[in-house]
């Protein structure tokens, strides 16, 4: 199904007993745009993500995906999406080609050996696609479990914390690749608490903080929040990293 709203959430409430996580979220995601959320330890984020992926039900508002309702079509959503976690779903007893091809066999690919061997190629793993997984670095593994979620093309991905861990190097080679599945036409949510990660890829970025997003724009509108610094003549303009601190703690004052 194709849509001019690739993600579209409203009203989305979620608790645990009395622990409300969500109270009230909204936005909106574009098709073929790297939308970020980001958010302190424990500010909903990952919950955002379960409920979009239908893997946790809500207490109330709506999400819809590719144009399809998660809770009258989710088996429609799930048919449309793919999920990478915080931590790499990757079989260590399997070479990378094998994980490739048995994710490709579970969806039902066609010519799973030859998806395989694209991407692998795509995420510059054909030399190691015949190792096992437990001998790959750790931005290796991400970048194989990042191929694993793309196999079948879904339109949208949920990246969760994909870079939590890793090294510097490793950092930027899964920023360059979700740069490029983006710039093919992906649709990507990526959850973060890495502020120059969402910088460095996001179209748009909302900031999740105690349930609800109280800041959501592109970088150039979250930066507008706070006036430039001036120092001897010389304008900079704030951070994201600070434009954070400064909503958070407005939010945390009220």
């Amino acid at each position: 199904m194709t849509t001019d709203v690739m993600i579209r959430v409203r009203g989305l409430e979620k608790s645990y007993k009395d622990l409300k996580v969500l109270e009230g979220v909204d936005f909106d995601v574009a098709p073929g745009t790297i939308f970020a959320l980001l958010g302190s330890n424990g500010a909903g984020k990952t919950t955002v993500v379960k409920v979009l992926a239908t893997l946790l039900g809500v207490d109330a508002g709506t999400v819809t995906v590719n144009g399809y309702d998660s809770a009258t079509q989710p088996q429609h959503v799930r048919e449309s999406i793919s999920l990478t976690g915080q931590f790499a779903a990757v079989d260590d007893m399997l070479s990378g080609r094998e994980n490739l091809v048995l994710v490709a066999k579970l969806r039902h690919v066609e010519n799973p050996g030859q998806v395989a061997d694209d991407l692998l190629e795509r995420f510059s793993l054909t030399q190691a696609g015949g190792r096992k997984a437990s001998e790959y670095s750790g931005g290796m593994r991400r970048r194989l479990d990042i191929a694993m979620s793309l196999v079948g093309d879904p339109p949208v991905v949920f990246l969760d914390e994909p870079t939590t861990g890793l090294d510097p190097q490793s950092r930027l080679d899964v920023w360059r690749t979700i740069r490029e599945f983006a710039a093919r036409g992906t649709t990507v949510l990526l959850t973060t608490q890495y502020l120059d990660e969402a910088e460095q890829l996001a179209d748009r970025i909302a900031i999740l903080h105690r349930g609800r997003i109280v800041v959501n724009g592109t970088l150039a509108e979250v930066k507008a929040l706070l006036p430039p610094t001036k120092v001897e003549y010389v304008e900079k303009q704030p951070t994201l990293e600070e434009v954070f601190l400064a909503v958070v703690g407005t939010q945390e004052r009220r």
